[in-house]
């Protein structure tokens, strides 16, 4: 099963692929759609569309897993990050892709076994399970492969039969 993570934003939103078999995962690929300030705020949202279609289209992912967004300070900012979010949802779901989504806790839940885990303990886990030399720069793109890597423990849960 190869599954994208993205890890939404309006700036910088994150993207990885793993491959997922055998209870193993491997890296595909990952990195960051950046969006200009200085462009206006509809042509910024349509790159992000763009790109994100781009990507879904050239590794034709199984699924796709994106984080639900989690803000308690700023309204500016999730109203931003909100807005990316949307595109890539909507970029993801024009493609016919099927979309998960997860909390900031289930992610850290499913990739560090502790769903109160720091940003430092998530990205070397995810060097870890992906068997990486480093952790995935920018930290954007480590927590789109967590992302990933959530829904492939997840999606492997939900196939379990329990009778």
């Amino acid at each position: 099963m190869v599954i994208m993570g993205i890890d939404p934003g309006f700036a910088i939103t994150g993207y990885g692929i793993v491959k997922y078999e055998g209870n193993r995962f491997s890296p595909v690929t990952y990195g960051v759609v950046l969006t200009d300030a200085g462009e206006p705020f509809a042509q910024r949202l349509l790159k992000l569309d763009n790109e994100i279609c781009a990507i879904v289209e050239m590794y034709r992912p199984d699924a796709v897993a994106v984080e639900e967004l989690f803000f308690n300070k700023n309204i500016k900012t999730a109203i931003m990050a909100a807005h990316g979010r949307g595109i890539s949802l909507t970029a993801v779901a024009r493609c016919g892709v099927e979309v998960f989504e997860y909390t900031p806790l289930q992610v850290k839940q499913a990739v560090v076994g502790y769903g109160r885990a720091d940003k430092a303990q998530v990205q070397q886990m995810v060097r870890a399970i992906l068997n990486l030399p480093e952790i995935p720069k920018p930290d954007d793109a480590a927590d789109a492969l967590a992302i990933a890597i959530c829904h492939g423990h997840s999606y492997k849960l939900s196939k379990i039969d329990y009778r």
